[in-house]
């Protein structure tokens, strides 16, 4: 599997993860002796959840504030020298109907892509950049973050997680639904009943599932919990003195009550208390009061980690010589879990692989396309998953691989880089992908373009193992001209079935390249 590499002047990447409520930036130094630096971390509120609740639509004043941002963190980003970004967003994004609008305007206004992530995959990327800053050895805790407008969890050791989850729970979701932004008052008790009574019944199957698992400690990250620790610690003991990192359900429902029982105004004097977040953080305990009652924690460690920690510690699992969270990093352990789970024919998918990366960088060599490494990986995880459709029946099963990849929620995998496998899987066989096929409707044109390059080499591999029994050892395109492209295929016995399959794709290859396809049959020594 294709992996990073850091040159021998270092490199500078820099993670940004846009919030519900907070966009926060993490600039990075990798170095040439495989450690890293970080070279800042930044934090600005931008409420981008306010009021998008009740028709999941982001308001334009939270867009502009947005990429405001954006913006300036993408050029402090750039005074580091920073080479590559890595952003993603979260709750809001996903659930925005305007979503794409303001992908193309966070391009435009800041220079930079935002990869829409998933509820799992932010739990996951959560779970990375917490628990690697834990010595859990084979201890199981419990994880939870808390965002404006999502809750995630985990449970796992500092290795590996068992259990992963989202929940539409968050304290900006559950402020606006519960506890209105004009109503700056004290919240009631039955007030604060209802919200209790909410956030219960969305949870209760997850938690279930935690308590099986029997956590021995829970870690809490996110802003809302820092804060609640804060509060806590300060109530506690007049001087302040008192530990910040631990926060007992004892002592957070006395937060709570003392918090419920003041108006906003006097709630944001509060000591310990962001004022910032004075509206939104009753919501919020709530919520860590939920979980801690039904996982039957009575205390939680506090963390600064969080996402954008994740983002760097997936970052450094897919470059060569760091230290690495077990031997595959997610990606690889996401993709050949699924693999096998559908009992693919694992021999055939990797010399189908193998052919197609010979094929993508011989093509590459001689100038037949300019694909970059990360459309290279997304193919070579796409052609060993590209039969997993056989699972449910050979018949068709090119559609049957292309609907169980896009719904499958790969981990360490963005929405769109699964669409665009899954679609190279789509097209590894009968016809080539057209311009009004639904399935590709949602990709950019430079998208469709690579998809059309990338299942034509899926395609010839696909052919070039036909008989599934590896004849072909290498092949690769030796030679190309205006006029035609050739292909050397180093064979041992006889594979003529190969031979047949490679010519029924020369029309196909013309169509893509302008060229003919020459095929030059080699032995093996």
């Amino acid at each position: 599997m294709k992996r990073r590499k850091i040159g021998q002047s270092g490199r500078v990447v820099s993670f940004i993860d846009i919030g519900t409520n907070s966009v926060r930036l993490l600039v990075v130094r990798l170095n040439p002796n495989h450690s890293y630096s970080i070279l800042t971390r930044q934090k600005q509120q931008v409420r981008l959840g306010e009021g998008e609740f009740e028709d999941d639509e982001i308001r334009e004043e939270a867009i502009q504030r947005l990429v405001t941002v954006c913006r300036t963190f993408a050029g402090l980003s750039r005074t580091f020298s920073t080479e590559e970004f890595v952003a993603v967003a979260t709750s809001a994004m996903r659930e925005a109907s305007n979503q794409t609008t303001i992908l193309h305007l966070l391009r435009q206004e800041a220079q930079i892509d935002v990869r829409v992530i998933s509820g799992q995959e932010e739990a996951r990327l959560i779970y990375l950049g917490v628990a690697s800053g834990f010595h859990l050895e084979e201890r199981q805790a419990f994880f939870i973050d808390i965002g404006g407008g999502s809750t995630e969890i985990a449970v796992g050791n500092d290795r590996t997680y068992q259990y992963l989850n989202s929940f539409r729970l968050g304290a900006i979701r559950l402020s606006n639904l519960y506890l209105p932004r004009d109503d700056t008052g004290p919240v009631s008790p039955d007030q604060y009943r209802r919200l209790q009574h909410h956030i219960r019944d969305a949870i209760i199957h997850g938690v279930k599932k935690v308590r099986m698992l029997q956590p021995a400690m829970g870690i809490g990250s996110s802003g809302t919990i820092t804060n609640l620790a804060e509060i806590a610690a300060k109530t506690r003991n007049a001087d302040g003195g008192s530990d910040e990192e631990i926060l007992s359900l004892k002592d957070l429902q006395k937060v709570i009550a003392m918090l419920c029982s003041l108006p906003l105004d006097q709630r944001k004097k509060v000591p310990g208390m962001n004022p910032e977040r004075a509206d939104i953080i009753i919501a919020g305990a709530a919520i860590l009061e939920a979980f801690m009652k039904e996982t039957g924690l009575d205390t939680i460690t506090v963390t600064g980690r969080s996402l954008q920690d994740g983002l760097l510690i997936d970052y450094l699992s897919r470059i060569d010589d760091f230290p690495l969270l077990g031997e595959l990093s997610p990606r690889e352990r996401s993709v050949l879990q699924l693999g096998r789970s559908c009992g693919i024919n694992e021999a055939h998918a990797r010399t189908v692989t193998t052919l197609v990366l010979e094929l993508f960088d011989s093509a590459k060599d001689l100038g037949l396309h300019d694909i970059g490494d990360n459309e290279r990986e997304l193919v070579e995880y796409a052609t060993f998953l590209h039969d997993i459709g056989s699972f449910i029946s050979y018949t068709n099963h090119h559609a049957h691989s292309y609907y169980i990849i896009k719904n499958s929620e790969l981990l360490g995998f963005d929405e769109r880089e699964i669409t665009f496998m899954a679609n190279i899987a789509r097209f590894h066989r009968k016809r080539a992908p057209r311009k009004k096929d639904p399935e590709i409707m949602d990709l950019e044109p430079r998208e469709r373009e690579v998809l059309r390059i990338l299942s034509t080499f899926v395609r010839l591999g696909e052919s070039l193992d036909r008989s599934h029994t590896a004849l072909i050892q290498h092949v690769r395109f030796s030679h190309a001209d205006k006029e035609t492209v050739h292909l050397d295929v180093i064979a041992r016995g006889d594979c003529q079935l190969e031979i047949w399959g490679v010519e029924a794709e020369k029309k196909e290859f013309l169509k893509t390249f302008g060229r003919q396809l020459v095929i030059e049959r080699v032995r093996a020594e």
